[in-house]
């Protein structure tokens, strides 16, 4: 057992061996705001863990099996998810980007958000080390503070779709209109048309609207996500 995940999702996290790695993430706050303990802090142990919910779907071996899922996503029936996916997005070195996108599944990368703060930030000056940054968005309408641009994430994932010739896609919480406010910032700055239509955000909710129904009772008892 473990206590983020319904038994059947936690058996088959066990089973498949790419899954089961993930459960040793190590908490991106664990040196700087957890207590020490003998055990290390794992990122799947939080219940704020967007990873946990994004794994307590994708890997309930029900969900796969739900044709209505994969035709919410726009992915072909039948597809399996690769957790942690390393997009190597190229930069202008000829080096690529060993940053993970939380899933893929098919053809799509997935970034999830549960009640992290916002897409983080990052410095102007390491966008502009991205290959097909330029190619890629409109500078100057991207959001920005200073000398950083803001919702970094989405760049990044926006970049990789397009590498990549994926689609993209943002999981979160119809709760948070300030996540989809930071999309739409970040989207408006796409220059092409064919680019921003595979590129969406689809709210936990409207997932949870199509999964077989002890993991709806579950996603509503434990994060208040009712389909």
């Amino acid at each position: 057992m473990h206590g983020n995940f319904l038994k059947e999702t936690y058996r088959a996290i066990l089973k498949e061996e790419s899954w089961g790695r993930r459960l040793e993430k190590v908490h991106t706050q664990a040196r700087s705001s957890l207590p020490r303990r003998d055990r290390r802090w794992r990122e799947l142990d939080s219940c704020n863990s967007s990873d946990a919910l994004l794994m307590n779907i994708f890997c309930f071996p029900g969900t796969l099996k739900e044709r209505r899922v994969f035709d919410l996503l726009g992915v072909e029936f039948g597809a399996l998810p690769v957790l942690g996916f390393r997009a190597r997005v190229p930069f202008v070195s000829g080096r690529v980007d060993r940053t993970e996108v939380d899933m893929r599944l098919g053809d799509l990368l997935v970034e999830a958000k549960l009640t992290e703060s916002n897409f983080q930030s990052g410095e102007v000056d390491a966008a502009e080390t991205y290959r097909d940054f330029r190619d890629v968005f409109d500078v100057r309408n991207l959001p920005r503070e200073g000398g950083r641009y803001l919702s970094y994430q989405l760049i990044r994932n926006v970049l990789a779709a397009h590498a990549s010739g994926c689609s993209f896609c943002v999981m979160a919480d119809e709760r948070r209109p300030d996540l989809r406010e930071a999309w739409y910032g970040v989207m408006r700055s796409v220059r092409s048309a064919e680019l921003r239509v595979r590129c969406k955000m689809i709210t936990w909710q409207e997932v949870a609207a199509v999964l077989p129904a002890r993991l709806r009772r579950f996603l509503e008892e434990k994060y208040g996500i009712a389909g």
